[in-house]
């Protein structure tokens, strides 16, 4: 589950973290009233559980009335992704001396989690440079740990002192709240040497949804994630380019992390679980081809319960009524999977002999 911003800063807030003052409006006439209460200047962000929100023209200053009649609308209004506004944010500006990125991660195919920080914050992290990455085991990172990325992202005073605090914390509520990403991007140092949270991503693990009552109240699916729960598959769209595809959790995770160390980002993970047909299969790659920026997709799948024959007739079904354009990258073993790969022959998919062939080809956008 990957949460809307404001929803990552009420965690930060119960940990600790230092968030800017903020209220989330659904309608033009409560973000006038919390305009009235916050007074100017502010942001108005787009609440979507989606990347790229300042490309699009879902983050507008307001310093006026005026500016926030002019543009509320068109934040509110703006679909990203597929992604309508579940709300806008109404955030105070702050005066920023440093942005930095922060983020621990889940790195499943280590079995131990991850710091990442640099003191280029504000871009995606692929381009930021000066990168400082910490495996810190699964216990997380302790305060003498925390001091020394600080150091090592060439932070002193106050500044140091407050963005390992945060780390700290940041690292506890990744764990607590068993958090695949925790991120801040930017944490900003501010003209006072304060440290603040600009922005916040959190991606829980839906598989231990059931361990965190308290997070009920954040499971806002998309369009297409409920479409998927409907269908009988489970789907979790990201900020990537390769839809990865897969029957069972552990392995669809395993893809994606190794997708990852690769060099790759992923769009979606999908898995088709164990009692999948050829028409589920086929309604799930649908809803793949719907989605916006996918430039191919990665099928990993072990036959057992599910005949690797059921995905191939999907696949094939879905290249010939094109509801999948992109190109298809596939490794198929298990029950049946000589006689998927016979039937997959001379079609569009290409066909690889193991996972990290497969993912190469993916990443790299070539065919098999």
């Amino acid at each position: 589950m990957r949460l809307l911003e404001y929803q990552a800063k009420e965690l930060f807030a119960e940990y600790g973290i230092r968030i800017p003052e903020g209220r989330v409006a659904r309608s033009i006439a409560e973000a006038r009233e919390h305009a009235a209460g916050m007074g100017y200047p502010f942001v108005l962000k787009i609440q979507v559980p989606v990347g790229g929100r300042g490309k699009a023209g879902g983050v507008r200053a307001c310093h006026s009335a005026d500016e926030l009649e002019a543009w509320y609308p068109q934040v509110s209004g703006l679909v990203i992704k597929g992604e309508h506004a579940r709300a806008v944010m109404l955030e105070k500006m702050a005066e920023i001396k440093q942005e930095i990125y922060l983020a621990v991660f889940l790195d499943r195919s280590r079995r131990s989690r991850t710091v990442i920080a640099s003191a280029e914050g504000g871009v995606e992290i692929e381009s930021a440079g000066g990168k400082i990455t910490r495996e810190v085991g699964l216990d997380g990172i302790d305060a003498a740990g925390a001091a020394e990325v600080a150091r090592e992202a060439g932070l002193e005073g106050g500044a140091a002192e407050g963005f390992a605090q945060i780390l700290e914390k940041l690292s506890r509520l990744a764990i607590e709240k068993e958090a695949e990403l925790a991120e801040i991007n930017p944490l900003a140092v501010l003209a006072d040497g304060s440290v603040v949270a600009l922005d916040g991503k959190v991606v829980t693990d839906d598989n231990s949804s059931y361990r965190h009552p308290e997070l009920e109240r954040y499971a806002e699916k998309s369009e297409a994630e409920v479409r998927a729960e409907k269908s009988g598959f489970s789907l979790v769209e990201l900020d990537g380019d390769v839809a990865v595809v897969g029957n069972g959790a552990g392995l669809v995770m395993s893809t994606l992390d190794m997708l990852v160390d690769a060099g790759g980002r992923a769009a979606c993970f999908l898995d088709v679980g164990g009692g999948a047909t050829a028409e589920t299969v086929h309604e799930a790659l649908s809803l793949i081809g719907r989605m916006d920026g996918v430039s191919g997709v990665l099928v990993n799948l072990y036959g057992g319960i599910v005949r690797t024959t059921v995905v191939a007739e999907a696949l094939l079904r879905s290249s010939r009524d094109g509801s999948m354009t992109a190109p298809v990258y596939a490794r198929l073993k298990g029950a049946e999977s000589e006689k998927a790969r016979e039937m997959l022959q001379g079609s569009e998919v290409s066909m690889f002999g193991t996972v990290e062939e497969a993912i190469n080809a993916a990443v790299s956008g070539r065919k098999g």
